[in-house]
């Protein structure tokens, strides 16, 4: 019976990819000298937020998340930021691979909300693995599944997620508009013949009086 041993390498912003995406390096070790003809692997990545400080600016970034920071004891807790998965190829005693970690910038999504509210530091991340492994069995190969305890941890580095979003979406973020609202403002920027969606949304946020530093 195969035994695994997982472990976080690294995490990386992936230079070259088609939409924001992380890579993280994983070491996988068999520990009992069996030979592993392929791994279908899957990850659940977990952030848990409970295990780091935040500063008042991080405060105010995560209130819309868990509330005051009265309420934290209650409301900070773990919660998944991703799942993944990848293919391994045959290997004895150990193996390096990658792992994509896609990432979103959407302000909709929990995980990218959380992120942009940090401001340095490291993300204390979970990772949970799960999956199929095939080995040499008595009729040519074997089935075994990798048991659901095999998990390790990572402390990413805030800068290299602010890296990566920098790379895609330099000094922009992204929200998601109701059709009718989005109308209406389109409206609002046509009448005061604004040039940008910005200008109108400033526009509109000097009238309530919160005007964009």
């Amino acid at each position: 019976m195969v035994e695994l041993e997982f472990s976080v390498l690294d995490i990386a912003p992936e230079a070259y990819a088609a939409a924001p995406q992380l890579t993280a390096r994983l070491r996988i070790q068999e520990k009992s000298g069996t030979a592993v003809h392929a791994m279908a692997l899957r990850c659940q990545v977990r952030i848990l937020a409970q295990r780091r400080g935040y500063d008042a600016d991080e405060e105010a970034g995560l209130l819309e998340l868990f509330g005051t920071r009265g309420r934290w004891p209650t409301t900070l807790k773990p919660f998944i930021w991703m799942h993944s998965g990848v293919l391994v190829q045959g290997f004895a005693d150990s193996v390096d691979i990658d792992l994509p970690l896609p990432c979103t910038f959407d302000f909709e999504v929990a995980a990218a909300k959380y992120l942009n509210s940090l401001r340095d530091g490291t993300v204390p991340l979970e990772f949970l693995f799960s999956g199929t492994v095939f080995t040499r069995g008595a009729a040519g190969f074997g089935v075994e599944q990798i048991p659901w305890d095999r998990e390790t941890r990572y402390a990413l580095p805030v800068a290299a997620w602010r890296s990566l979003m920098d790379a895609f979406f330099p000094n922009q973020g992204w929200i998601r508009l109701d059709r009718d609202v989005l109308a209406a403002l389109a409206r609002y920027k046509a009448v005061h013949g604004l040039i940008s969606w910005e200008a109108a949304i400033e526009g509109l946020l000097a009238g309530a009086g919160d005007p964009v530093p």
